[in-house]
């Protein structure tokens, strides 16, 4: 049960899929960005039929934005939620991040004093890819080795200054925030806020637990349960065992038994670094065991592409992007036979959102 509400809270069952890009990130909240292109497609394997092409159009045009919003990584996050997620945890993370500034021989002045070089530099909607700002900063005597110059960016998006724009050809581009993202709604009082940001995990993410939104979002346990306890009037309570999960919203798409049964017997192709996954603390629901050590490999962080077989991960699978045409390898924990002509169906939908044609198919057990 948990994993079917998850297929359709997510948005990644066909029938509950929406039609614009921002409208996945806006009702996910943000969706895990560290890789750029496992990002382009978690947001695209959730719509209705949209390409490449109109998930970095809504980044270009400033519907969608990247940036370091909770937990230290890249997300992306709809434009206007982007100030209401830092002011809830960046302050924590910047005092958290005393000994790091210390490590990399950094102070607040240090930052300071590149905030203001890359303000004068960016002001009037200009934009600069990452070894642009690096050098701005080396040629004001400003050292970047190591994560320096990285620490830097990190810290000034932290505080609100800048946030990812759109690409320069491959590369990623800084943009100043305050003219970047849209007007700031107004200020909201802190419950106010951690209620809202309760509601907006719970409809993207449910059924998920109080320690799943402190997971997610970055919080305190009691920050996560005051979250919860402020948006109680719109979220439903499941109990399933000795375990209480939280939704908000109705069910979208499918419901019912018969449906339930259809969806259990469905095969999506999810990006890296999926919401599935990476939405949840507790991940036991949809990831089976013997399949985790092949999902994070090495257990170092990084996540692969999964195939999810009735909202349950059961292999792993692998695109080779090729001048006119893209291959796909399929490593499964199940017998190929009974899901490869789903599965194939699925590589040409991720091909479609490429916009190259599916080229091999390749099928093997997960481990070999």
């Amino acid at each position: 049960m948990i994993a079917y509400r998850r297929l359709n809270h997510q948005r990644i069952a066909p029938a509950a899929r929406l039609e614009e890009p921002e409208e996945v990130v806006r009702h996910l909240g943000a969706v895990q960005a560290q890789d750029y292109h496992q990002a382009m497609w978690a947001i695209g394997s959730r719509t209705q039929g949209a390409t490449l092409a109109d998930v970095e159009r809504a980044i270009e045009e400033g519907r969608i934005v990247l940036s370091w919003p909770m937990r230290g990584t890249i997300h992306a996050v709809p434009s206007e939620e982007l100030r209401l997620l830092l002011k809830l945890s960046a302050s924590r993370r910047l005092t958290q991040d005393k000994r790091r500034m210390e490590q990399l021989e950094l102070t607040d002045a240090i930052v300071e004093r590149c905030g203001l070089l890359m303000e004068n530099a960016l002001r009037g909607g200009g934009r600069i890819t990452r070894d642009a700002l690096m050098q701005l900063f080396e040629a004001e005597g400003v050292r970047t080795d190591g994560q320096r110059g990285y620490h830097i960016i990190w810290r000034l998006a932290q505080s609100g200054r800048i946030c990812l724009g759109p690409k320069d050809g491959k590369r990623q581009t800084f943009v100043l925030a305050e003219e970047w993202l849209p007007a700031d709604a107004g200020e909201w009082d802190r419950s106010e806020a951690l209620g809202r940001l309760a509601v907006r995990f719970f409809a993207g993410h449910g059924p998920a637990t109080v320690q799943d939104l402190a997971w997610w979002a970055g919080l305190t346990l009691t920050e996560a349960r005051e979250a919860a306890e402020a948006a109680a009037g719109e979220l439903t309570l499941l109990r399933v065992g000795d375990r209480e999960y939280w939704e908000a919203g109705g069910l979208p798409g499918e419901s019912g038994t018969a449906e339930e049964e259809d969806s259990g017997s469905s095969v999506f192709l999810l990006a890296g670094f999926d919401e599935m996954l990476l939405g949840y603390r507790d991940r036991e629901a949809v990831l089976p065991d013997e399949v985790a050590p092949y999902v994070a490999p090495g257990n170092n962080g990084i996540f692969m592409p999964t195939v999810a077989i009735g909202g349950r991960i059961a292999g792993i699978w692998k695109r080779t992007v090729k001048p006119k045409r893209i291959d796909v390898e399929f490593k499964l924990s199940v017998p190929q036979a009974e899901w490869e002509e789903l599965l194939v169906r699925e590589a040409r939908r991720y091909c479609d959102f490429m916009g190259l044609p599916l080229g091999e198919a390749t099928f093997r057990a997960l481990g070999e």
